[in-house]
């Protein structure tokens, strides 16, 4: 007796159909699993047995074969676990064997209980491109995977429950979309609490408005923290299509929290300065995405930036001109995008008080050159704006009239980008700090004094040709505002 049961993979964010072909024939019992399964994959065996015997359906006293197709392709994970038990089932003739367009996933409990699964909304974006209709899943993964339209998702919470939908017995209640609004409300941190600073306020304004990286610079306790923690409440609200590309990649990481649908605001990472390389950029002998993929259509902050790793700091580099990753391994290549803002920190010196202007530095001149040169020119010149943040002083800390908010910020930022939406209709680029060479020949045409003061500042300060056009980008950024 044979049946075949549509089920779900993902390589990277990208999903395929895994087809699990159960198999019955004469013989002694014996169970075999074959189609690259992983360690996991083979543990689904008694997972699937003691659920089958504990929900009270026959195990097939014969030879057992199962095999997941396609069979040159590794597969990882317990997504596996609910296919095989319908497919061991189907084989038996307890239920009808399940149609193609009809795709099962899901961990099982030893008493027949789903549980959920990591890299759902991938899968289901991928299962309505692929001809699956319908889905059956852990009732905990169904919010996202109503997101993906066209798809209508069956959410269980026991395994039984979804071989009586099957049998026609008891029909599942189908999970309905949660709803996308992309006027969403900025419950975090605001700018009404920063005192002062009002050249690093300007700098944040026009880096959330042309998406243009930020780099700090200024003695301990200015703000600089404060400042960047600050910086998602004035980006414009996150499109339904950016929240489906960032909740797909918070998904395949197992950080979307269960029960819940998109993402509602843009992703802030702080990552420790001890953060290793591959969980930077991602990696690991089963791929997963890094922090640059994690902080994607969002914020990525880097506090004390020198204090990196110098492979750190420079695994950045790709990803910033890219705004994509790949992650090679043996058993695969998977490919995240990274298209983030990168707001970095750090101190003018090691001891951190050079040019206080009440304490003094006790740094020797090699000493401060050592700490910068920890970053690479390189690096620092993928950073659009280099802000120097001041102490504040005592007037400014006691001032009893409150700065402006994020929210009155964020209108001007909505505004600039509104200009940059109707200037690249058509195309990929988003916002200005993704123009390519050919746009900023087009958008950002220099007058005869501006081209002096570009020469001259060109020529003085050893500019490179990144530079140069970073300048540009921020330039008309700031003409947008």
């Amino acid at each position: 007796m044979f049946a075949k049961v549509t089920s779900l993979g993902l390589s990277g964010l990208a999903g395929y159909v895994v087809q699990v072909e159960a198999d019955l024939s004469s013989g002694l019992p014996q169970f075999t699993l074959v189609g690259l399964p992983d360690s996991a994959v083979k543990e689904s065996s008694e997972r699937v047995r003691s659920a089958v015997k504990n929900l009270h359906y026959p195990w097939p006293s014969s030879r057992i074969t199962i095999n997941l197709a396609p069979a040159d392709v590794r597969k990882t994970g317990p997504v596996y676990d609910l296919p095989l038990l319908v497919g061991l089932l189907a084989a038996q003739g307890v239920l009808p064997v399940p149609a193609p367009h009809q795709a099962f996933l899901g961990e099982l409990g030893l008493d027949g209980t789903l549980r959920p699964v990591t890299g759902v909304l991938p899968m289901a974006l991928a299962a309505v491109t692929l001809g699956v209709t319908e889905l059956f899943l852990p009732a905990e993964n169904a919010a996202e995977a109503a997101e993906a339209a066209g798809l209508t998702v069956y959410p269980a919470r026991m395994a039984s429950d979804v071989v009586r939908h099957l049998c026609g017995e008891e029909a599942i209640t189908p999970a309905t979309p949660g709803g996308f609004d992309e006027a969403g409300t900025w419950l975090g941190p605001d700018m009404a609490d920063v005192r002062g600073q009002a050249e690093a306020r300007r700098a944040l304004e026009i880096a959330a408005a042309g998406g243009h990286n930020l780099l700090l610079v200024g003695p301990p306790g200015t703000g600089k923290s404060m400042l960047a923690k600050r910086l998602p409440g004035i980006l414009p609200p996150l499109t339904y299509e950016e929240a489906l590309e960032t909740s797909a990649i918070y998904s395949v990481a197992g950080l979307l929290p269960a029960g819940s649908g998109l993402l509602k605001e843009r992703p802030f990472r702080s990552p420790h300065h001890s953060v290793s390389t591959a969980a930077m950029a991602g990696g690991g002998s089963t791929p997963r995405p890094g922090e640059v993929s994690l902080a994607h259509n969002g914020v990525l902050f880097l506090d004390e930036l020198p204090e990196f790793s110098r492979d750190t700091l420079e695994v950045l580099r790709q990803p910033l001109e890219d705004g994509a990753v790949t992650v090679s391994r043996v058993h695969g290549t998977a490919r995240y995008p990274c298209q983030f803002m990168l707001a970095a920190a750090m101190n003018p010196c090691k001891c951190g008080y050079l040019g206080h202007p009440t304490r003094e530095c006790t740094c020797t001149p090699s000493a401060i050159e050592q700490y910068r040169r920890r970053i690479s020119g390189p690096l620092l010149d993928r950073i659009d704006l280099h802000i120097e943040v001041p102490s504040v002083d005592y007037e400014a800390m006691r001032r009893k009239d409150t700065p402006e908010c994020s929210r009155d910020i964020q209108r001007r930022v909505n505004a600039a980008r509104a200009v940059q939406q109707v200037r690249y209709a058509g195309t990929e680029v988003s916002c200005n700090a993704y123009m390519t060479p050919p746009m900023i020949g087009k958008y950002c045409v220099l007058d005869e004094k501006c081209e002096k003061i570009m020469h001259s500042a060109f020529d003085r300060l050893g500019l490179t040709g990144r530079s140069h056009d970073r300048i540009l980008r921020a330039a008309r950024t700031i003409a947008d505002l």
